[in-house]
């Protein structure tokens, strides 16, 4: 059964996430803090944490901070922080994925069952799979060759980088600025337009839909994802 933490300070909310989570046959702790969270996490060992930003005893985002020194738990944040900018700081310190309040019920258990599917589906040791298949393309990241209906793909080496870094976080949501950075280096942490050629490029080489992109995908604003 799958162990979800939820991390919030609003007692009927963190309630109502209860009952829901529970209904559905997921085993449920909470925590109104954050170091009530950090300890949670090493004495329950959670699948998965649902985490608010608004804390009373520090920011959700130094949560994220601590807790990627030392677990990789899922971490989906759950805040009333609108701001893409938030949300980017969020996804730069290590959340998986981030859901604004208010939101229906039925969102939150869609984006809890994409990220415990994942990492049951992923395991360990997923992070240092060579080769990668999608229904449309195959990558195999030692070779650096990717072949798509039986016919290699000729990458350039920067779309190599760019993918790589997306198939090393697979399913997880890597923000703007990381990419960049990672990519290009420390000084490009703004240049958006790098990654819209670039994803563009890709998407034409490996999409069988560019246009509807099943495995490289764009979050608006905040940054891209591969989805096998």
């Amino acid at each position: 059964m799958t162990r979800v933490l939820v991390v919030d300070d609003e007692p009927r909310l963190a309630r109502l996430m209860a009952i829901n989570l529970r209904a559905r046959k997921y085993e449920v702790d909470c925590a109104e803090g954050g170091g009530a969270a950090l300890d949670a996490v090493a004495a329950r060992r959670p699948d998965v944490v649902l985490l608010d930003l608004g804390l009373p005893d520090m920011d959700g985002i130094e949560v994220i901070e601590r807790l990627r020194v030392w677990s990789q738990v899922p971490v989906l944040v759950v805040s009333a922080r609108h701001g893409s900018e938030e949300k980017v700081r969020a996804l730069d310190a290590g959340a998986d994925d981030y859901i604004t309040k208010p939101f229906s019920m039925d969102e939150l258990l869609a984006r809890l069952g994409s990220v415990t599917r994942r990492t049951s589906a992923q395991g360990p040791d997923a992070g240092g799979e060579a080769v990668v298949e999608t229904e449309g393309f195959t990558v195999d990241l030692v070779a650096k060759k990717a072949r798509r209906a039986g016919v290699t793909i000729r990458l350039t080496p920067t779309e190599w980088h760019l993918l790589e870094v997306l198939i090393r976080n697979r399913g997880r949501l890597v923000s703007q600025r990381r990419l960049l950075q990672e990519v290009w280096g420390s000084s490009y942490g703004t240049q958006t337009n790098y990654l819209r050629v670039y994803m563009a490029h890709l998407r034409r080489k490996l999409e069988a839909d560019p246009s509807h992109p099943r495995h490289l995908i764009t979050a608006p604003g905040m940054g891209y994802r591969f989805d096998a």
